[in-house]
C-alpha cells in the first residue's frame, strides 16, 4: 500500500520587507543578502498572526478539497508554540469543525517538527488506511532587529495531508536518522527571541546532512544520480546551495545539471518568503512541485533539519498528475498581494508583535476575508476568528 502527500497548503502573512531596503538600512551591501544569504523577500507577522492562525490558514487552502470525515490524525509541529500546555492543534481542530473523535497534539524538535508529525502520520494511515491525517509546520522566526540573524528571519505555515493512494507524492520506507546534544540555536522559555551561533549551526548542518545523506544511499543502494531531485531545509537558501554543493561533488555533468536545476526551482519560495523554521522543508518541495521539470516516478530526497540537533533524510516517488493537486496561481497570488513595508513600518511591526496584548483588548486584521487571525485574549484565553 502507498501512503504519502495528497494535499499541499500554504501561507504566509500579508506584509513582506525587501531585503536590498533592509540591507541599506543596516549599511550593509545588498549582494550581501541577495547573493551571500540567497534572501530576496521576508515575509513579516504583525501581531494578529501567530502560528496558530497561520496553521488554519494554511490547511483551509486545501480543506474544500478532501473529505473531512476521514481524518483521523492531527498534528501540528512548532517552535513558536502559543501555550506551554495546550496544543496549537486544537484550536486548528475548532476552527476547521473536524470531528472530535479526531486524535489531536503538539510536537517539538526545532525545525524537524514538520517532519516528525509526518513520520508518525504515515504511520498512522499505514494502520488505518481508510484515515488521514493531517500535519500542520507553523512559525515565526524571530532573532531580533539589527541582529546578526535578522535577515533569515520570517513568517508562515505548510499544512500537509497524509493518505493512503497519495496523489503528490508516495513516501518511500526506510530513513537514515541523526542526532546529537548541541547548541547551535535555541530559545529559552524567558525569550520571544532565538539564540543562535550561526556559523556553527551552518557546519552542523552539512555534517548531519552527509551523514544521513550517505547513510541512506548505502541502505538503499542507491546512487545520487539516481535521484531526480534533491530539497532540503532552507532556513535561508544558501545553505541548502552548500549542501546540495556537496551532494553533486564529483558526479557526472548531467547530474550536476540535473540537481542544480531542481535546486533553483525549489528555493524560489522560501527565498521571497524567509525562514518559516518546521515548513521549510516543504515549501521548498512545494516550489519544486510548482517550477521544476518533474514527471511520475521521479525519485526525489528530503533533507530535514532541526537545531539542536535532529536530521533525517528520506525519499517519495512523483505521482502521476501531481499537477493538478497544486494551487500554483494561487500560491503566487498570495505572495503577489502582500504589502511592501518600509523598514521603519517593519521595525514597528515586528516590535509591537513581541508585546502580548493585554486581556480583552480585541486585535484587528488587515488580512483578507476569509483569513483567520489571533484576535486577542479574553479572560487568558486566546481568541480566533475568520476576518
Amino acid at each position: 500500500m502507498k501512503v504519502g502527500i495528497d494535499q499541499i497548503g500554504y501561507f504566509t502573512p500579508n506584509k513582506y520587507v525587501d531585503m536590498v531596503d533592509l540591507a541599506h538600512a543596516r549599511n550593509q551591501d545588498p549582494n550581501k543578502f541577495l547573493i551571500g544569504i540567497g534572501q530576496s523577500k521576508m515575509s513579516v507577522a504583525d501581531a494578529t498572526q501567530d502560528a496558530v492562525s497561520m496553521g488554519i490558514n494554511a490547511t483551509l487552502r486545501y480543506l474544500n478539497k478532501i473529505n473531512k470525515s476521514k481524518v483521523g490524525l492531527l498534528i501540528f509541529g512548532t517552535e513558536s508554540s502559543v501555550d506551554q500546555s495546550k496544543s496549537g492543534s486544537l484550536f486548528v481542530k475548532s476552527a476547521l469543525k473536524l470531528d472530535p473523535s479526531v486524535r489531536a497534539f503538539e510536537v517539538k524538535e526545532a525545525c524537524f517538527g514538520l517532519t516528525a508529525g509526518l513520520m508518525i502520520a504515515q504511520d498512522f494511515v499505514r494502520l488505518h488506511p481508510d484515515q488521514t491525517a493531517i500535519v500542520i509546520g507553523s512559525d515565526i522566526a524571530r532573532y531580533g532587529l539589527k541582529t546578526a540573524g535578522e535577515v533569515t528571519q520570517g513568517a508562515g505555515s505548510v499544512s500537509l495531508l497524509i493518505s493512503s493512494n497519495p496523489r503528490i507524492l508516495e513516501l518511500n520506507e526506510g530513513h537514515s536518522a541523526y542526532s546529537e546534544d548541541i547548541n547551535d540555536f535555541w530559545r529559552p522559555n524567558n525569550s520571544k527571541l532565538a539564540k543562535v551561533d550561526g556559523k556553527y549551526s551552518t557546519q552542523v548542518y552539512l555534517d548531519f546532512f552527509k551523514h544521513t545523506f550517505n547513510d541512506y544511499k548505502e541502505q538503499k543502494n542507491l546512487e545520487t544520480k539516481d535521484f531526480a531531485a534533491i530539497v532540503y531545509h532552507l532556513p535561508f537558501t544558501k545553505m541548502g546551495l552548500k549542501a546540495n554543493r556537496i551532494a553533486i561533488e564529483g558526479e557526472d555533468e548531467e547530474t550536476n545539471a540535473r540537481l542544480m536545476d531542481s535546486f533553483t526551482a525549489a528555493k524560489e519560495l522560501n527565498a521571497n518568503v524567509g525562514n518559516i523554521y518546521t515548513g521549510s522543508l516543504y515549501l521548498s518541495l512545494l516550489s519544486l512541485l510548482e517550477n521544476g521539470d518533474l514527471k511520475a516516478g521521479d525519485l526525489t530526497g528530503l533533507f530535514s533539519y532541526g537545531s539542536g540537533a535532529m536530521a533525517e533524510f528520506y525519499s517519495a516517488n512523483v505521482v502521476e498528475g501531481y499537477e493538478k493537486q497544486i494551487d500554483k496561481a494561487g500560491d503566487e497570488a498570495l505572495l503577489a498581494k502582500r504589502k511592501k513595508l518600509s523598514v521603519d513600518e517593519y521595525e514597528r511591526i515586528f516590535s509591537e508583535a513581541l508585546e502580548d496584548p493585554k486581556n480583552d483588548v480585541e486585535l484587528v486584521s488587515d488580512e483578507d476575508s476569509g483569513k483567520y487571525y489571533f484576535a486577542g485574549i479574553k479572560d487568558d484565553i486566546r481568541q480566533y476568528q475568520a476576518k
